[in-house]
């Protein structure tokens, strides 16, 4: 039994899964949580994500970011003690914890990837194996880093028996999709944005985390203009595999609209930056699966399925827990690294050779 513990670029919640799994098949779904962020330590998270600009290396830790790191670790085992009380488990019961961490800086044209969280504090709190870091393996081996979940993806669709070729749609703070062919072959890349500019637009000009519902998106207009011109960013022709940061896209096209107008804009955005990945597919998908945080915005959604015009479904209709899977795919990965099994692929990552990774610590006595 796994668990496996996700905290995104939505900087919304730490999402936890349990999975059993022997790291190829997805053997039984087990109960799922969320500890939802306060504002306090979305404000934290967001400024050590500023001050991470300044990283040279992986290892820097200083200042704000050290600070954020202590209190994320501490607040991933606050989260874990109350979700193993909550479902009647015990620290004996995980046989390994998969810590994603949370991700602060992805700049992959200069091999640098910071995912904060203390994995051997985290063992020695819990009392059981921690398995983090997982990216850094690949990026030294030439991989982007991102995106990590495709090798679940498949596992997922395998356990539904869903049509191939099949694209699996993560729509996080950065989207990423996964297609998956008749033969089992895997590309995945980051996409563009995915809700972050959308939650990043509503909290600078309203306040709130999120466009709830789509409500401000569907009560404004699209701006032709600002559409085209992000739109135009270098990142939509540059080939597959690829990945994002999270703020590698700027609210600047949109700063003279209205909330409602902006609102509409960029969840017009997300979606024709879909529609330009899937001119990257080898093969038209015979069905798109849309996963993630986004995947509940019913306003994307409709908009997603009105621009791509095939045949889509929502996660939660292929019987998954679609707000669960990147936390779900940690628990895989966790036991995939035990086993020494490949995380990621020439065609998830753009990796020269199947990539396995993460670091893997024991509690302390």
């Amino acid at each position: 039994m796994a668990l496996g513990l996700m905290s995104g670029t939505s900087m919304d919640a730490i999402d936890l899964a349990i999975l059993k799994t022997d790291g190829e098949s997805i053997l039984e779904f087990g109960p799922v949580g969320e500890a939802p962020f306060s504002p306090e330590e979305r404000v934290l998270l967001r400024e050590a994500m500023l001050d991470a600009k300044g990283i040279e290396r992986r290892g820097d830790r200083s200042g704000i970011i050290a600070v954020a790191e202590s209190i994320l670790t501490e607040k991933h085992t606050r989260a874990v003690n109350e979700f193993l009380k909550a479902h009647n488990l015990r620290s004996q019961d995980i046989g390994v914890i998969g810590f994603h961490g949370q991700t602060v800086i992805h700049r992959p044209e200069r091999g640098l990837t910071v995912q904060l969280g203390d994995g051997q504090k985290l063992a020695d709190a819990i009392g059981a194996p921690v398995v983090y870091d997982f990216r850094a393996d690949d990026m030294a081996a030439g991989g982007q880093g991102a995106p990590f979940a495709p090798a679940y993806h498949r596992a997922l669709a395998d356990m539904a028996d869903l049509p191939r070729p099949l694209a699996v749609v993560n729509l996080g703070g950065v989207a990423n999709a996964t297609w998956i062919g008749e033969d089992g072959a895997l590309l995945a890349f980051d996409t563009g944005p995915g809700n972050a500019l959308i939650d990043d637009w509503m909290l600078r000009r309203t306040g709130a985390a999120m466009d709830k519902d789509g409500d401000s998106a569907r009560s404004g207009v699209v701006s032709q203009l600002a559409l085209e011109e992000m739109l135009r960013h270098p990142y939509f022709t540059a080939p597959a595999p690829k990945s994002l940061d999270r703020n590698a896209f700027s609210l600047q096209p949109v700063e003279s609209l209205s909330v409602e107008d902006g609102a509409a804009t960029l969840t017009a955005f997300t979606a024709a930056a879909l529609a330009h990945a899937a001119k990257q597919f080898p093969a038209s998908p015979k069905r798109w699966v849309l996963i993630g945080g986004g995947a509940h915005n019913p306003a994307l959604v409709e908009v997603i399925r009105r621009v791509i015009q095939a045949d889509i479904i929502t996660g939660d209709e292929a019987g998954w827990r679609s707000e669960a899977i990147e936390a779900q795919a940690f628990a895989y990965l966790a036991v995939r690294s035990l086993y020494g099994l490949p995380l990621s692929f020439p065609g998830t990552t753009g990796v020269s050779a199947p990539q396995t990774g993460g670091i893997l610590v024991k509690p302390r006595a």
